[in-house]
């Protein structure tokens, strides 16, 4: 005789369905929503409202996942950094707007940098927490992809942030010689757009884990032997 589901469990699976929606939806449009609003000034007369739904939702997406496997310690733990970074994004992503508006504001210029770092280290905890989740579900394809995938994801995204601190570091440096300062220079104009270009890989490869572990679970959900 079939032991009937647990209905608690499914509960929580059904949050965490809604919150990998979120997170699916919410990643590119942080994404494209917050380089258009610092580089273009996308929706001005939005305000920083834009910014700031489109950092809301993985925020939110993050918070239905913490009712699954509360018992799990690296889970939580994984889970508990991810919503700090999240947390930071969404209270940051208003300079983004005012940045763009006086662009010659030294402290706003910080903030939006600090915004990218955070961005990044969130995108590069993100995978951990798909990698936990990966791991805590009945499924050994899903769980070699997620260890596999996110693996490389965040070495390319650690790679990336070192790459975006040594440029930091470097372009504050008072004497170089002049074609490394041109080249400076000539990265400088195109930097948030040649971030977002970079960044593509390593976002893409999140998404499409991040579906797939929905799709496991929304099957495993429907699909129950009666």
């Amino acid at each position: 005789m079939e032991t009937p589901p647990n209905p608690e469990l499914l509960r929580s699976l059904g949050r965490v369905v809604r919150g990998l929606s979120a997170l699916f939806w919410g990643l590119p449009s942080m994404l494209i929503i917050g380089v258009g609003t610092a580089s273009a000034g996308w929706f001005n007369t939005f305000g920083v409202l834009p910014a700031l739904i489109t950092t809301a939702l993985p925020l939110f997406g993050l918070w239905q996942l913490t009712s699954f496997q509360r018992q799990e310690r690296p889970w939580r733990d994984a889970i508990d950094r991810a919503l700090l970074l999240a947390l930071v994004n969404f209270g940051l992503c208003p300079f983004l707007h005012w940045w763009h508006r006086v662009p010659e504001n030294p402290f706003f210029t910080l903030v939006v940098i600090l915004l990218a770092f955070s961005e990044l280290v969130f995108l590069f905890n993100l995978n951990l927490v798909v990698a936990r989740l990966g791991a805590m579900l009945p499924d050994e394809t899903l769980r070699q992809e997620t260890r596999q995938f996110t693996a490389f994801n965040r070495w390319m995204l650690a790679t990336l942030l070192m790459l975006a601190v040594g440029f930091v570091l470097v372009r504050n440096v008072s004497t170089m010689p002049g074609f490394i300062y041109e080249i400076l220079v000539m990265v400088d104009r195109i930097s948030v757009w040649l971030l977002m270009l970079l960044i593509l890989l390593p976002l893409s490869m999140t998404m499409a884990l991040i579906w797939k572990t929905k799709e496991v679970i929304l099957e495993s959900l429907f699909n129950r032997p009666h």
